[in-house]
Parts: C-alpha cells; sequence; structure tokens
C-alpha cells in the first residue's frame, strides 16, 4: 500500500514537512471526478454548465464538515479526552455524514441559484456513484476501511494500513481472529478488501445511471435508483467489514442507515414512476384532443 506519496519541501509555507497522502489525493479526485461529470451533464440539459463549480463547493464543505461531525458522534467519548486536536486529525472522513450534509448545501445552492432540486438531483446522481468509487480506492491505498480476516484468494494483509490489519487492531473491532490464521500468516492478516469491493459495486452503479440516465422520466427519480442502489451496496460491505459500531446487535450503524436509504430510494422511485405515467397519459390525451 501508499499511504504517504511524498512529504513537501521543508520551505514551503506553513505546511512544510507535510505529508501528502494517497488518501487525501484520491478526495480531492474524486470531487474533481463529481465536478466534470456534473458540469456534462448541465451542459447536456442546456442548463449553465458553469453552476457545477458553485455546486461542488458546497459539496467540499458539506461533505468534510458533515463527515467530521459524524465522526465525533461515534467517537465521542475520545473527543472528550482530546478535544479539537481529535476533529482536526487526518482521519475520520466518514462518507454518510459528509453525504448528509453536502446534499443540504447542495440543495440550497441550487434553490438560492433558482435551478430545479430534482433535476440537479438527477446530475449528481451519476457523478456520486463515480466520485465514492474513486474516493474508496483512496481508502485502499492508505489501508483503511478494511474487512474482516480471510483465507481466500481475495484476501490482502495492510502491515502499514490506518491500522494495521494485525491481530491487536482487529481485536480493537470486536473481532478475534481464527488461531488457525495466525499461525499460517503471523500477526498481520490478510482481510476482506471491501474498499475494492465497494470500487468494483459503486463504478457498475455509475454504468446503470449512465446508461439509463438519458430516458424520460420524472424529475428526481435517478436520484432515487442511486439511493437505493447505495444503500444495497453499502449494506452488503458492512457485513464484510471490520467494524466495531454494531450498536444494534448483528447490523452496523451505517447497514440500518443503508436499510433507510434503501427504503427512501424504492418509495421514491415508485412515487415519481407513476408521475411519470400520469403525465405521458396527460400528453397523449392533449395529442388526441
Amino acid at each position: 500500500m501508499y499511504p504517504i506519496l511524498f512529504h513537501l519541501p521543508t520551505w514551503v509555507p506553513f505546511l512544510g514537512g507535510q505529508a501528502i497522502t494517497s488518501f487525501g489525493l484520491m478526495m480531492f479526485l474524486a470531487f474533481l471526478t463529481a465536478g466534470v461529470i456534473a458540469r456534462a451533464e448541465l451542459e447536456r440539459l442546456g442548463m449553465d454548465e458553469e453552476k457545477a463549480w458553485d455546486l461542488l463547493f458546497m459539496a467540499v464543505v458539506g461533505g468534510i464538515v458533515g463527515a467530521k461531525l459524524y465522526y465525533v458522534f461515534l467517537n465521542y467519548d475520545q473527543f472528550r479526552v482530546q478535544g479539537l486536536s481529535y476533529v482536526f486529525n487526518r482521519g475520520g472522513m466518514v462518507w454518510y455524514g459528509g453525504f448528509g450534509l453536502a446534499a443540504i448545501l447542495v440543495a440550497w445552492e441550487a434553490k438560492r441559484s433558482k435551478l430545479h432540486v430534482p433535476t440537479i438531483a438527477d446530475v449528481a446522481a451519476p457523478a456520486l456513484a463515480l466520485a465514492y468509487a474513486v474516493g474508496r480506492m483512496g481508502c485502499f491505498l492508505v489501508g483503511d476501511d478494511y474487512g474482516r480476516p480471510t483465507d481466500s484468494w481475495v484476501g490482502i494483509a495492510f502491515p502499514n494500513g490506518s491500522p494495521p490489519s494485525n491481530v491487536e487492531s482487529l481485536r480493537r473491532f470486536g473481532i478475534e481472529p481464527d488461531p488457525a490464521l495466525i499461525e499460517k500468516y503471523g500477526n498481520v492478516l490478510p482481510v476482506h478488501p471491501t474498499q475494492l469491493y465497494e470500487v468494483a459495486m459503486s463504478t457498475v452503479i455509475f454504468l446503470i445511471l449512465w446508461r439509463i440516465r438519458k430516458q424520460p422520466r420524472a424529475a428526481g427519480w435517478l436520484f432515487m435508483a442511486w439511493l437505493a442502489m447505495a444503500g444495497i451496496e453499502r449494506f452488503i460491505v458492512e457485513i464484510f467489514r471490520a467494524k466495531d459500531d454494531r450498536f444494534f446487535g448483528a447490523l452496523t450503524l451505517a447497514q440500518l442507515i443503508s436499510i433507510g436509504l434503501f427504503m427512501a430510494g424504492v418509495a421514491g422511485m415508485i412515487h415519481l414512476g407513476r408521475r411519470g405515467v400520469d403525465a405521458a397519459k396527460a400528453r397523449g390525451a392533449a395529442k388526441a384532443r
């Protein structure tokens, strides 16, 4: 893995000597990917494509701030001990927290700019899917958010991960590794590369959305489809993740949120699908007259 790409020269003001991480680079590329796709879609729809960068700015602010707030919520005991230093460390970029606040700010910016919010949501759907895949590649390169130990051919060890996939780290996640695996591999164990699972699944979601995006449907339907598929994707991946937030029996907090997103997405697809059918019938009746 490549957690650190290089260090900035010491003569650089304020940031001299700081490490440039692969996760930071991929997060930057994820936001850039979202902006490029959104710009192309706005142009295709005959809208002001430069508004993509205003919306992206709100997504960046909401994504980072929301992710940190969610991180503090999940780890409040550590926050009480470490204070603000805990907020400003390099970790804590939790997806669901970032997505929640980013969605609110992007919707606010769209409304402020007199843009049709459901249409902007549809523009964002494929952009979100591919940007998420790019961002998860950063998690893989830095060795974060990996899965449970496995002896299968897909297993990958993260000796320099954040944290390393060693016995001590896995036990902190509430996982007691199989003694046979420890005997075979030693202290650093191969684990499910759940980051790559998410890269693959989210890329497939992007391709599906990209293929159907031009089909006539009520505005907002494409975003609801992404919401449902993203909920399924995350729920599945959480089964394999090494997590210590299984507050609800066998389910993680992320899985509960995923269930909610899936249900909201399916309900939205059904509602907007009916609206699209009604609109088509109305147009047909008008032509008949």
